[in-house]
């Protein structure tokens, strides 16, 4: 079983402590680190967050969010095999044709680390403040994806829908993985749909196998029904280690989840790096 940390962008004191660590993470045997994203948190919002019986993120606004994309290019200059996941990007708020320069370098730069994670998020008063349209994400979503595969083939780009214009040109470096793994994340509306069509993966915000195995099964049908096998998408899953009992480790292996993505507060209070040291020595080396 793989095993991530997220995030390594949130909350961080300086760059130096996020940098830090993500080189202690890959030191460790930590597979993955991934990034949470808001571009801002309002003040107060009446958005309703889709994963929290409270409607509200953990997160203040005055949070320290480090642009994921930012965060991930100075670790990827700082480490060598750690591979590197936003979980996830808000890609329907975004400038898709920016998002697919900027995740090719990434990858470019990391020879071969990057997995862009993205989502259509749920923040209204986000997508306000960035200038984009919060209807119809959806579909914005589902079109960005597509043109964004089109720039990263280094082919000439021949795209024009609703959402995006564009014809004429190549874009340089593609990245170096192909096929360049897009992970769709969430669990609502036509998440399971988006995954089957357009996904390489699936990054699914639940935090238990009771949770997760329901889903699963709606991911089945969606495969189904548009012609492929689950086996061809990576499943990542959210994880609230119980060192003292790892049997839900298996229980993940055998419903086809290939890596566990582990908060960092869910490694318990005090130093970060003390605990992700007794967390590789308790659970790392025994799963991994």
């Amino acid at each position: 079983m793989k095993i991530g940390l997220i995030p390594v962008n949130v909350g961080v004191p300086n760059a130096e402590a996020m940098v830090g660590m993500a080189q202690l993470a890959e030191g460790l045997g930590f597979e993955s680190v991934w990034t949470f994203e808001h571009v801002i948190v309002p003040n107060d919002y009446q958005s309703k967050y889709p994963y929290s019986p409270s409607g509200k993120m953990g997160a203040a606004p005055d949070t320290v969010f480090v642009d994921p994309l930012i965060a991930l290019s100075a670790v990827a200059a700082q480490t060598r095999t750690i591979r590197l996941g936003t979980g996830v990007n808000i890609l329907s708020q975004a400038n898709p044709l920016y998002l697919a320069k900027q995740a090719a370098s990434l990858d470019f730069v990391s020879n071969g680390r990057f997995m862009l994670g993205v989502g259509i998020g749920w923040l209204r008063e986000e997508f306000r403040a960035v200038g984009t349209p919060f209807e119809r994400r959806g579909a914005r979503f589902d079109d960005y994806v597509q043109a964004m595969r089109k720039v990263w083939s280094g082919e000439t780009v021949e795209h024009q829908s609703e959402f995006v214009d564009w014809t004429g040109f190549q874009s340089h470096p593609v990245p170096v993985q192909d096929p360049f793994p897009v992970v769709i994340g969430g669990t609502k509306g036509k998440a399971f749909e988006r995954i089957a069509r357009y996904g390489n993966g699936w990054f699914a915000p639940t935090v238990s196998v009771e949770q997760l195995a329901p889903s699963l099964e709606k991911l089945d049908k969606a495969c189904a029904q548009f012609g492929r096998s689950r086996d061809e998408i990576e499943v990542t899953a959210m994880w609230l280690p119980n060192p003292s009992d790892l049997g839900d480790v298996e229980r993940y292996a055998d419903l086809g989840v290939s890596r566990l993505i582990v908060p960092v507060p869910a490694l318990g209070k005090g130093n970060p790096a003390e605990n992700m040291k007794t967390f590789a020595e308790n659970v790392i080396s025994k799963v991994a």
